[in-house]
């Protein structure tokens, strides 16, 4: 059997957000779980893996890029996808697949495309045909600016869970990727990041700043200088389509 995974057990870069109890109730999977690389989320339902394959069949790899198909304008954040390990679904979590999943992972989660989001969907549903509105930059595009190296090894890092390096800043890197990709100058980028209000407030109350915004603006600025002092790319030739490790 394999576990049947629910929007709700999905976040950012995050197959282990939540997990369900034995007595079928819900919760959020603590830092000291994630930190287990033994740990795994539990599902309320299971699948046969037979049916499971079936339904995969030509697909390869074993990564799956899923989101959540309830949304707001006004949540927290409106698309949240996340790249979890092969398994069943349900309808509410939707998946694409593409031989580019990471890059489209990363896309997806960035500010820079959640802000389009918000522009486009009118009532709770991410459906398809929202998502084939917003636009996403062509593998192509990652490869003249050299970013494609940073936003696979910021991947890796993110998705395995790797508490060696810091998520935060990782995070901001990778949205200040994808607003130098989107064309997007800096003080647009400043009023991108206020149209969170939920999650300004919340890193107000906890943090006493808004520190996500500091970073995605400081790794911003950063790239701004890089290039202005000819920084050498440190990004492969193509597109890097080996596969990560498939978590136990």
């Amino acid at each position: 059997m394999m576990p049947l995974y629910e929007a709700k057990m999905i976040h950012h870069f995050d197959y282990r957000w939540a997990t369900y109890e034995r007595d079928g109730s819900t919760r959020l999977v603590t830092t000291e779980e994630k930190a287990d690389s033994s740990f795994a989320a539990l599902p309320r339902y299971w699948v046969a893996e037979s049916l499971v394959h079936e339904r995969l069949s030509g697909h390869p790899g074993d990564w799956l890029l899923g989101w959540r198909d309830i949304c707001r304008s006004t949540d927290e954040r409106t698309m949240i996808a996340a790249m979890l390990p092969v398994a069943a679904v349900n309808h509410k979590l939707p998946l694409a697949f593409t031989p580019h999943i990471r890059l489209l992972c990363a896309a997806w989660s960035s500010f820079a495309f959640d802000y389009v989001a918000r522009q486009k969907v009118g009532g709770t549903s991410m459906t398809y045909f929202y998502l084939k509105q917003i636009p996403v930059p062509f593998p192509a595009q990652f490869r003249s600016p050299g970013f494609q190296g940073q936003i696979v090894e910021h991947l890796h890092h993110l998705i395995t869970f790797d508490y060696s390096a810091d998520c935060a800043q990782l995070k901001a890197q990778l949205d200040a990727i994808f607003f130098h990709l989107y064309g997007i100058d800096r003080d647009d980028v400043d009023y991108i990041m206020d149209a969170f209000p939920i999650v300004k407030r919340k890193e107000f109350s906890k943090l006493g700043e808004y520190r996500t915004k500091r970073l995605v603006l400081e790794a911003y600025d950063a790239i701004v200088l890089g290039r202005r002092n000819g920084a050498p790319s440190n990004s492969p030739a193509g597109i890097d389509d080996s596969p990560l490790e498939t978590p136990k």
